[in-house]
């Protein structure tokens, strides 16, 4: 049975396992969200989703009204209620929400007077909310995507991730018509967008497996793969099975490889779902053996940092320390994968990062290894994909591309071709 929580009071634990204790979202919400009903679960999510897009806006808020930086988790609840009234909460509401949740712990209850105060008095001037710089990226994060892309274009990739971002659906088959059904756009690469969806499992053609949620970024590595009926196909890096599904679709005969046995598990769900096949194998990349396949998709483990619009705790929750390893990591996920590639066979190998380590550098290193590989950058000329998005090395997808659409997830997209 769910417990009654207040959402508002989860919100801020949430709040604190990112900004205090720097950890993912996708790693706190199992345990603070157990037994928690699924429209309040739901509602926590959004809310502190809310709080860490536009923590910069909430903290020029703050500024006037602090004497002093307060303690950790009062500022989360300050943070927490100046992002809802400034949006549109009822500030009564949240006011007493979270005094409530200031009150619920000893090592707070005496400042529980402050954060009424406060937000009473932000609540007088939330009229200045719009008119507040768009919230900027870290320095760790900011510094190194000027020096590779300009300010102009990290200023608006900025924009774009201060909005929170629409669903996009991949369909089984037409997408025209789902987009019809559902009342979405059409995107111009084939996926279908909603805004202001709602409870995703409430969509009509959910039950039924006719489409699953993909970003329209994501969608693209499989369509460059492009196989054919009875290709043996690989996916390695396999969940949460968004590309499986593509690719069995096709109807080529594909193997899903992922080192989580609880990710896999849901790529089994989504399968069974959409009554789509593929043979399931938990284990190492690095360690997989079989005959060889005629195309490989390696979506290989990286900083994501081109995700930031969807999952905004990222920048807080990570600075930078462990990027090394990942690149490392790439280097030799890529040359098992074209070990394992049939001569003739095609590698398309993709990343979430804007980091040009995690994607140009990536393929340049790999050519200079590989002098039996080439790049085939026609590949990557799909309907709907600007030219100008496709460099020497591949195709470089920004989250400030189609912004007037509500933008896309940053992505590297590469197809290799083995001699």
């Amino acid at each position: 049975m769910s417990n009654a929580v207040d959402p508002r009071h989860i919100a801020v634990d949430l709040l604190g396992d990112v900004l205090d204790e720097h950890r993912l979202l996708s790693e706190a919400l199992p345990k603070r969200l157990a037994k928690v009903a699924p429209e309040d679960r739901a509602r926590a999510q959004r809310l502190t989703l809310l709080a860490l897009r536009n923590m910069d806006r909430s903290d020029r808020m703050l500024g006037p009204h602090l004497k002093k930086r307060p303690p950790a988790r009062v500022l989360n609840v300050l943070r927490l209620g100046v992002a809802e009234i400034c949006t549109g909460g009822a500030a009564h509401g949240v006011v007493n929400s979270l005094v409530a949740a200031t009150r619920a712990t000893r090592e707070t209850e005496r400042l529980s007077g402050l954060v009424n105060a406060v937000l009473r008095k932000v609540a007088d001037e939330a009229g200045k909310w719009d008119s507040l710089p768009v919230p900027r990226l870290p320095k760790w994060l900011r510094k190194p995507l000027i020096a590779d892309y300009g300010k102009a274009q990290v200023e608006a990739i900025e924009a774009v991730q201060a909005l929170a971002p629409p669903l996009d659906l991949t369909a089984k088959t037409d997408a025209a018509e789902l987009a019809k059904r559902l009342g979405g756009t059409l995107l111009p690469t084939g996926s279908v967008r909603l805004q202001d969806a709602g409870q995703v499992t409430g969509l009509d053609g959910y039950e039924a497996g006719d489409w699953w949620v993909q970003d329209a970024s994501a969608a693209l590595p499989a369509k460059v793969l492009a196989p054919k009926a009875g290709d043996r196909v690989l996916d390695l890096c396999a969940a949460p099975g968004g590309k499986t599904m593509q690719l069995a679709a096709t109807g080529a005969d594909v193997t899903a490889l992922d080192v989580s046995d609880v990710r896999m598990k849901r790529v089994a769900e989504n399968l069974a779902r959409t009554g789509l096949e593929a043979t399931l194998v938990v284990g190492d990349a690095l360690e997989f053996d079989e005959p060889q396949f005629d195309a490989i998709l390696l979506d290989a483990p990286c900083t994501a940092t081109g995700t930031i619009r969807r999952h905004p705790d990222l920048p807080h929750a990570k600075d930078g320390s462990d990027f090394p390893g990942l690149f490392e990591l790439q280097e030799y996920m890529i040359d098992r994968a074209l070990g394992l590639l049939k001569p003739g066979g095609r590698l398309v190998f993709c990343t979430c990062s804007l980091l040009i380590d995690e994607g140009e550098e990536q393929v340049r290193d790999a050519l200079g290894r590989h002098p039996d590989v080439q790049l085939d950058l026609d590949a990557l000329r799909l309907p709907g994909v600007d030219p100008d998005w496709i460099g020497p090395e591949g195709l470089r997808i920004m989250p400030s591309h189609w912004a007037d659409l509500g933008g896309m997830d940053g992505f590297f997209i590469t197809a290799l071709r083995k001699g």
